[in-house]
């Protein structure tokens, strides 16, 4: 007989809160964003696709996996084929460690915090990694972009991140989560500073506007995503979606209070209702700027949100102490 323990296990890491669940929210994400930013300029965005569109992420994906996938000749095959898997892997492994239905995360021990902000960096190194196996001029200047990117936004990133872990008093992201809900107090109406550098940050390393430096298709065709077709594109495209879930949920959970709240109604309803205001938060931003050019984010970074992120870590010790 196996063990009951084991068969929830299985249900939750396969179903709910676990990969089915993460994919099917990738794919309601990509809608929000795309008719919301639609909406903000004036169109329509996804129309025709089930009701208002919103099987249309779903069925570009389809799509994508029944086109033709090509292998340029002159490509690393090996990395070429496993980018893409990687790519996807990474945010949703990130994701095991942010509680979404309570409390407790599908994964939680001291320090997966720090795991997390590894797991980010490995979606930058990887994104390097999928450009330069292409060969192909266009794609490895959009990597060499992802990786100067990297350099300029992971540093404060990482600095603001561990700023509630501070306020805290433990590096494991159930236990921030935790904090807020027994404290009453969102560790945004505490550190408001910190909240803005992570959202900054997130939507460099999504690769959004005004941050979609290393694709950036009116300079460099497609950049990295160049010389990806067919299945691969399609996985790359929803790994594209997982990392926004990653973006919200992460934002969610250090400054947000995760999915608690004061009704009684079910957690995963607070989580879901805070993510997509992240979401809809980041959708605005990409909507009100142009692309930078890369050394204008990198000298931003290090010129303006480092700095402000090592006094967003001064103003919690001073508060904590």
């Amino acid at each position: 007989m196996v063990p009951t323990e084991l068969i929830i296990t299985l249900l939750q890491v396969l179903i709910f809160p676990g990969i089915i669940f993460l994919l099917g929210l990738a794919f309601v994400y990509e809608w929000v964003d795309r008719k919301f930013y639609a909406r903000l300029q004036n169109r329509y965005g996804p129309l025709h696709t089930g009701p208002s569109g919103f099987l249309q992420p779903f069925a570009d994906f389809v799509k994508l996996l029944a086109k033709e996938d090509i292998t340029p000749q002159a490509v690393d095959k090996l990395l070429f084929a496993a980018t893409p898997i990687l790519l996807l892997a990474i945010p949703m492994a990130a994701l095991f460690c942010i509680p979404m239905t309570g409390l407790t995360a599908l994964v939680s021990f001291e320090g997966d915090l720090i795991y997390v902000i590894f797991l980010s960096t490995l979606i930058s190194m990887a994104t390097f990694l999928a450009a330069w196996s292409s060969t192909n001029p266009f794609s490895i200047i959009g990597g060499l972009r992802a990786a100067f990117q990297m350099l300029g936004y992971e540093v404060p990133m990482a600095i603001v991140m561990v700023c509630p872990a501070i306020a805290a008093g433990t590096l494991n992201i159930s236990g921030i989560v935790a904090k807020q809900a027994t404290s009453g107090l969102w560790f945004i109406l505490s550190q408001p500073l910190g909240f803005v550098i992570l959202l900054i940050c997130l939507l460099a390393e999504v690769k959004r506007i005004p941050f979609d430096i290393p694709e950036a298709e009116t300079e460099i065709v497609a950049g990295w995503l160049t010389e990806f077709s067919g299945r691969k594109l399609a996985l790359l495209r929803l790994s594209i979606d997982m990392e926004l879930v990653f973006a919200a949920a992460l934002t969610t959970a250090l400054y947000l209070g995760g999915p608690a709240g004061p009704a009684p109604i079910p957690s995963i309803i607070y989580f879901l209702i805070k993510t997509t205001i992240v979401v809809l938060i980041l959708s605005n931003l990409r909507t009100l700027f142009a692309r930078f050019r890369i050394d204008q984010m990198v000298h931003g970074s290090w010129k303006f949100l480092t700095p402000l992120a090592i006094l967003q870590v001064i103003l919690v010790e001073l508060t904590v102490g």
